[in-house]
C-alpha cells in the first residue's frame, strides 16, 4: 500500500518516518519530496507498506495527528486514470 503525507514540517526526515509508520508494521520504502533546487522539504512524503492491513491502521492511528508541530494528513494514494501506463 502506498501511502501519501501532508502537511510535514520541514525538519521531518526520512528516519523520522520510517520510526513512525514501522509501529504499525513493515515499512518498504519512504520517500519525501524535496525541491530540487535547494533540496528543501516539499512538505510531503510517501510511503510505502508492503502489508494492506498495516497500511490501512497506520492511516486511521496517524490521519491527523501532531508530528513536530504541524497537524499531518495521512492518506492511501489515490491514482488517476491514465497516470501510469503498464
Amino acid at each position: 500500500m502506498n501511502i501519501h503525507i501532508t502537511n510535514l514540517s520541514f525538519n521531518i526526515i526520512e528516519g523520522d518516518l520510517t520510526k513512525l509508520f514501522s509501529v504499525y508494521g513493515i515499512v518498504g520504502h519512504v520517500v519525501i519530496l524535496r525541491d530540487r533546487i535547494n533540496g528543501r522539504s516539499k512538505g510531503n512524503a510517501f510511503v510505502e507498506m508492503p502489508i494492506q492491513a498495516q497500511g490501512e491502521q497506520a492511516i486511521l492511528g496517524l490521519d491527523r495527528t501532531e508530528l513536530d508541530g504541524k497537524q499531518i494528513g495521512v492518506r492511501e494514494m489515490e491514482y488517476r486514470a491514465g497516470e501510469f501506463n503498464n
